[in-house]
């Protein structure tokens, strides 16, 4: 008897021992197993935490292994629309990355921002500062969920927002489905982008050009008591009294908000007065094969207001005039479209008599794109020596292409056979033809893309043998994290600034201003380009800076404005050069961008360039900024008796109907 007790509890031992090792095992199964097989949508999300009943108890004890997960930004939640919202339009796309890096987006890896040819690309302050874009795309500054900018390239990238940026095929989305108040909406589980254009959309766009218009007139009013303020206001007026038909009749919102933005953009653009001893610029590649050819652009860039042109001279290892050093070197002597006549000379002639500046646009290292086995008068076909390469084209006989900049070919800064044959040609154009300037351009080594060694330039036998006799080390064996590497950067860095030197040393001896084209981030210039322009103003070697800032977006532009003001010295003259035409931007973008100009002190603006300044540009620079003899130019250029009572704004002050009559409708103009 007391061995079958015995037995009995010894099976009830085991088996509830067998239980709870069953338990034990599922409840491991159950942790180790994956639950969904993919992203819960919101709408589940928000069923799910409703249907949970937490256990308080079982929280308590996992408390201290809880971490609190980041706050998402507004963009990647759902948009819903508000009580009385209007939506007129939507569109969605397929987003090829979120912040873009070779493991998510091979296909943009060399790419400046990682963006790929056709590529629709999301940044988050996460990406870092800027989006590091070049300037063949489009980008739209999305703060919270609503699209507050629209930009260019190597946008400021929001905190609170993110940036839409696209190239090719996606940046012609942008422009038709983006504008200024749109919605948008991001989900990242399917890397889809949703974008709404609804009545608020319109409301808000209207409200920011209002005031921004009354910023702009405010500010001229404050720094000058004879600004001529009237005309802007009464648009302004006008505007404003649109808005409030747009809020109060829903239905007719689009129609009114429309009028108020218009109204509120001819505000804008008659808000600027023109300014005396303020360069006024253009960056021009001569396509003219006559003198009645280059006359007529001329008169075109005076009906405009511009003052000083910079005409592209030597560019893809060529030169626009008959030159003799070319010839010397066994080079073509001159571009073949201009053969028989030197548009050089004629510019130069043609320009001062309209009293027009020429600066002679010069492109230092770059010699275009056009293969040299194709071209044997070209300079690498000559001189294959004076190519530059990369590591990865180190034992190659041929000089390696940048793929990130057209494929082109680009000069070797350490050879001394190199800075030798362009120190004659700038002197030849110095002394023949006596420019007013010299605007020196590519006076870097080419863009290196990304983090790998192979992508980094400056790796020809004359720069290897060179520092191998100072540093005894042959810089191809020298990797990252390398002590060398340190004086390998230093060596190219000089190279660039030692032939800087030399066309300071030019304009000196011939009373020609030196003037150079810089990268504005300073640390990136100086990093991927060796191109130390800090250095430069530092020791004086030049007069001027006239950086691109390729943006439409006047507040980066602003940011990168105050960056190179911030790093040069006070010795060296500051012009803007802006990009807004070039991208295709509205006429109160350019506008816009040359108001940050004049907030910064810069000594005047160069639009890039001649061959996109289209007659709408021309018209609101001929009637407004660029003129004298603009309806908005200071009063006491006009007017010398007005005085400060004259001209106070009073709250709900009324513009004279003879006034707003006398200029109306002139500021329309119609499509190119």
């Amino acid at each position: 008897m007391k061995f079958y007790k015995l037995f009995f509890v010894f099976v009830v031992i085991l088996i509830t021992a067998s239980v709870c090792a069953a338990d034990e095992l599922t409840a491991s199964l159950i942790s180790k197993r994956k639950i969904q097989t993919r992203p819960l949508t919101i709408k589940e999300q928000i069923s799910d935490s409703i249907n949970e009943v937490p256990v308080i108890e079982e929280i308590t004890e996992i408390k201290e292994d809880f971490v609190k997960p980041e706050p998402v930004l507004p963009v990647f939640n759902e948009y819903k629309k508000s009580a009385g919202e209007v939506e007129f339009s939507s569109e969605r796309n397929w987003i090829n990355a979120i912040n873009p890096n070779s493991r998510n987006n091979r296909a943009g890896v060399g790419f400046p921002g990682g963006r790929g040819a056709n590529q629709l690309v999301v940044y988050t302050s996460d990406y870092g500062e800027r989006t590091n874009t070049n300037e063949f795309g489009a980008e739209a500054i999305v703060e919270g969920n609503v699209v507050t900018e629209l930009s260019g390239a190597d946008s400021h990238i929001p905190q609170n927002g993110v940036v839409i940026s696209g190239h090719g095929q996606a940046k012609k989305w942008i422009n038709s489905a983006l504008s200024v108040g749109t919605k948008v909406y991001i989900d990242r589980y399917t890397n889809i982008i949703y974008t709404y254009t609804t009545s608020e959309s319109f409301l808000f766009e209207a409200e920011k050009k209002i005031s921004e218009a009354e910023q702009i007139l405010n500010y001229y009013k404050i720094s000058g008591a004879d600004y001529n303020w009237k005309l802007p206001y009464s648009y302004i007026s006008d505007s404003k009294e649109y808005l409030k038909k747009a809020e109060r009749n829903p239905k007719d919102v689009q129609k009114y908000s429309r009028l108020a933005i218009d109204s509120a953009n001819d505000a804008l653009k008659s808000a600027l007065p023109y300014k005396e001893n303020e360069l006024k610029g253009v960056w021009i590649r001569p396509t003219e094969t006559s003198e009645a050819d280059i006359i007529k652009t001329l008169n075109r860039i005076q009906q405009a207001g511009i003052d000083n042109i910079f005409l592209e001279t030597y560019f893809h290892g060529k030169t626009i005039f008959p030159s003799k050093v070319m010839l010397e070197y066994g080079l073509t002597p001159q571009y073949e479209m201009f053969d028989g006549i030197d548009p050089l000379k004629i510019y130069i002639s043609e320009a001062h008599k309209r009293n027009i500046k020429v600066h002679t646009w010069f492109e230092t290292f770059y010699v275009g794109n056009d293969n040299p086995n194709n071209n044997p008068a070209s300079i690498l076909a000559v001189y294959p020596s004076w190519g530059n390469k990369t590591k990865r084209d180190i034992n190659s006989d041929t000089p390696s292409k940048s793929v990130s900049e057209h494929n082109g070919y680009f000069l070797d800064p350490a050879n001394p056979e190199v800075q030798e044959f362009l120190v004659k040609l700038a002197e030849e154009i110095a002394v023949d033809y006596k420019p007013d300037g010299i605007n020196i351009d590519y006076i870097r080594y080419p863009n290196s893309v990304g983090t790998n060694d192979n992508s980094n330039w400056g790796y020809t036998d004359f720069a290897r043998n060179d520092f191998f006799m100072i540093y005894g080390v042959d810089p191809s064996g020298i990797r990252r994290g390398d002590a060398e590497l340190q004086d390998w950067n230093a060596y190219r860095v000089e190279q660039i600034t030692d032939m800087v030197k030399k066309f300071g040393q030019i304009g000196r001896k011939n009373n020609v201003y030196i003037s150079a084209v810089i990268f504005p981030d300073r640390t990136g210039a100086l990093n991927t380009k060796f191109q130390d322009w800090k250095t430069w103003s530092v020791r004086n070697y030049i007069n001027g800076f006239t950086p691109l800032f390729l943006t439409c977006d006047s507040k980066t532009a602003n940011k990168m404005m105050v960056d190179v003001i911030n790093s040069k010295s006070n010795n060296t003259d500051f012009y803007a050069g802006l990009f807004v035409t070039f991208m295709g931007g509205s006429d109160e973008d350019l506008i816009r961008q040359i108001h940050e100009a004049r907030k910064v002190s810069a000594k005047g603006v160069i639009l890039f360039d001649y061959a996109h300044l289209s007659d709408r540009y021309i018209a609101t620079l001929s009637k407004g900024v660029f003129s004298k003899k603009s309806p908005f130019v200071q009063a006491s250029q006009v007017h010398k008796q007005t005085t400060k009572t004259e001209i106070k704004i009073n709250a709900g002050q009324k513009v004279s109907d003879e006034i707003r009559e006398q200029h109306k409708g002139w500021w329309k103009f119609t499509k190119d």
